[in-house]
């Protein structure tokens, strides 16, 4: 059966670090489980996080179907169900204990929709075939009015410690019961603090709700790592921000 473990909340929250060090913790805590990373953040680099090269994406496959269909440059012969699926299955990146799917941009008003839905019936069926998998979702709460977040086993919502970041991480709560999304559990992260919350974020984060998992602490490596282009995964264990990112992956899959 697979678990999948989504990671929300806004922009600047840290949120691909956090999916990045999820999926080292299961590669070290789960051996010979498989595991997909899915980044589904255009604006993310999770591949870079990961250590892992990116060729192609989900909506990069979209645009040229898209652009097939319109100036009949099918192939002969081939279905497009059959079509998408190879196209997808060679943008899939097979890493050192983890294969890596990216979503690229969303899809516009003007999208191929039936090639659309037929690439999210592939990427869930691919999803399946893994006993884990991690999806960095892009920032804000668009993921999850176009439903696209859906069939979570976890989410993770991340903040910082700012009543703005907390009161995004209620909305995502708040949008998750309107659209009865199914998520198993959700539960808060708050990044980049240090010591205990304020009184005023713990009453904004009692006042919508929130389930406060942990507070990771600031990790000046993780922007020296950035800064040069190294892959997070390659934090040394005794960082901080690896330590508190094991500690959450023990409490949410063992």
């Amino acid at each position: 059966m697979t678990t999948t473990i989504a990671i929300a909340g806004k922009g600047g929250t840290g949120k691909t670090t956090i999916a990045a060090l999820l999926v080292r913790y299961l590669k070290e805590h789960k051996p010979g489980a498989s595991i997909l990373a899915i980044d589904a953040d255009p604006a993310s680099n999770l591949n870079a996080a990961l250590g892992l090269s990116l060729a192609e994406t989900v909506g990069d496959i979209r645009e040229d179907t898209a652009g097939r269909v319109s100036t009949g440059r099918m192939e002969a012969g081939i279905a497009k169900q059959d079509y998408l699926d190879l196209a997808i299955n060679q943008a899939l990146v097979e890493g050192d204990g983890v294969d890596l799917l990216a979503m690229g941009r969303p899809e516009g008003p003007g999208c191929y929709c039936a090639a659309n839905n037929m690439l999210r019936s592939i990427v869930d069926r691919i999803a399946k075939g893994y006993d884990y998998v991690v999806i960095d979702n892009e920032a804000g709460l668009e993921h999850l009015s176009r439903r696209t977040t859906r069939d979570v086993d976890v989410l993770l919502i991340v903040s910082d410690p700012t009543v703005r970041g907390l009161t995004t991480a209620g909305r995502v709560v708040e949008l998750i019961q309107e659209l009865k999304t199914r998520v198993g559990k959700h539960y808060l992260l708050v990044n980049r603090a240090d010591g205990a919350l304020p009184a005023e974020l713990t009453q904004v984060i009692q006042k919508h709700g929130l389930r406060l998992l942990s507070t990771i602490p600031a990790d000046p490596t993780v922007a020296e790592f950035d800064a040069v282009g190294r892959p997070l995964v390659e934090l040394p264990a005794e960082s901080p921000v690896v330590r508190a990112i094991a500690a959450i992956g023990a409490k949410v899959v063992g």
